[in-house]
């Protein structure tokens, strides 16, 4: 009864205490993973016993949910005050510079950290419902900014809320890699973002293919699959739906029927399997490069090749590609192994950028954010079809890559191809 007494009518000295468990809490979250934070850690960070922090939240999960819900609160209110803008493109740009300036208050030490979205599949299910609930709704607020007027055709629907997944997704996703620039830069970094969503990617004289053969640069997509190869695609559908935690052995298992102990006939332990998966992906991602980089065409034709074709593989049979926020969840040597691998990888879209802008037809913009832009596209597809329940491998890439590639609003009006 105290407990709910101070629920109800909590003292100052309660929320300050409580704040500051959530202020420590999100930034372990964001450094460590949710898997590789305990209480007894917050508890430390704050002078706190663990029991002392178990009074304001009973379980990891239920401080996890309250550092989500802080973030999407926040989030929501960012795309309020952007609303206030006449225009889309004021809309979009106000969602980015008020973004980018909450996290610079966060980097000079006036505000604490956010926590980061990418931990919200980590959530067992009642968690879960309850941090997605809100967030279904602030994803809402953002695709309003992104209309004129309320879209009467399905076509027309789908292409709003892919675009908003793409803003949101690039938008909270430079949280990751933001840290790599100033503080006081932070404005124009998001001046640059801006222009990169608004106008895209290609020169004036760059023209979006509506057929390109994308198979031919991915794996033999109907070829039957190995024992193996079958464990690791269950394991990265399931990290991608149900994070860390839910992708145990038995459920891995399980969505490919057969028996926990085939499981471990094949594999020594989750965090082997997780690895395997992440050193899947990135063959996927390298091979892909290769075959474009060495093939004909002007660094324009091969950043759309590279980029249509990955997220093609999301859809296909054997995909998706794992989401890049598992990286929170592997132990602190993988983690760093990991992340150094998909950075060079990533750096590999550099060249295209380059040979673009050599050849003329990419125009001159930042190649560092640009990569960022191309590399979080593809990542978030994977998860397009929650927002969009009818894209598919033959649709993905005009729902998806071309907003980011020719702008964000540069095709309103066309019907997809």
């Amino acid at each position: 009864m105290l407990n709910e007494s101070l629920e109800a009518r909590p003292t100052r000295r309660y929320v300050e205490k409580r704040e500051a468990i959530l202020d420590a809490a999100a930034a372990r979250f964001n450094r460590q993973g949710v898997r590789g934070t305990t209480l007894a850690d917050v508890a430390q960070d704050v002078g706190l016993s663990t029991n002392s922090v178990t009074y304001y939240y009973r379980k990891k999960e239920d401080l996890v949910v309250a550092c989500l819900l802080r973030a999407i609160d926040e989030m929501a209110g960012i795309a309020a005050q952007a609303a206030s803008e006449a225009t889309v493109a004021g809309r979009v740009a106000a969602f980015i510079r008020l973004y980018f300036a909450r996290l610079a208050r966060t980097a000079t030490g006036e505000r604490p950290e956010l926590m980061s979205f990418r931990e919200i599949r980590s959530l067992p299910e009642g968690h879960a419902q309850i941090a997605f609930g809100a967030y279904n709704d602030m994803f809402r607020q953002i695709r309003r900014l992104l209309r004129d007027s309320v879209p009467s055709e399905p076509e027309q629907r789908s292409r709003l809320s892919a675009r908003a997944h793409l803003l949101l997704s690039l938008t909270s996703g430079a949280m990751l890699w933001l840290d790599r620039y100033e503080a006081e830069d932070y404005p124009k970094v998001a001046d640059t973002m801006i222009d990169v969503l608004l106008h895209g990617i290609g020169s004036a004289s760059a023209q979006w293919q509506a057929t390109l053969d994308t198979a031919a640069l991915l794996p033999a997509l109907n070829e039957p699959e190995t024992t193996q190869q079958a464990f690791l695609r269950a394991a990265t559908e399931l990290l991608n739906e149900q994070g860390y935690r839910g992708a145990s052995a038995d459920r891995i298992s399980a969505r490919l029927n057969l028996t926990k102990g085939a499981f471990y006939h094949h594999n020594e332990n989750k965090d082997e399997l997780i690895g395997a998966c992440i050193d899947r992906m990135f063959d996927v991602i390298r091979n892909t490069q290769t075959l474009v980089e060495n093939g004909g065409g002007t660094g324009w034709d091969k950043l759309c090749a590279v980029a249509r074709a990955l997220v093609h593989y999301q859809f296909s049979s054997q995909g998706p590609l794992l989401r890049l926020t598992i990286y929170g969840a592997l132990p602190e040597d993988m983690r760093k192994e990991k992340m150094q691998t998909m950075n060079r990888l990533s750096a590999r879209y550099v060249r295209f950028l380059v040979q673009g802008m050599q050849d003329g037809s990419i125009r001159p913009l930042d190649q560092t954010i640009a990569t960022l832009q191309v590399n979080g596209m593809i990542n978030a597809a994977v998860e397009l079809r929650r927002w969009v329940r009818d894209a598919t491998a033959e649709n993905a890439a005009a729902l998806f890559v071309r907003p980011l590639l020719m702008g964000l609003l540069s095709d309103e009006c066309e019907p997809l191809r």
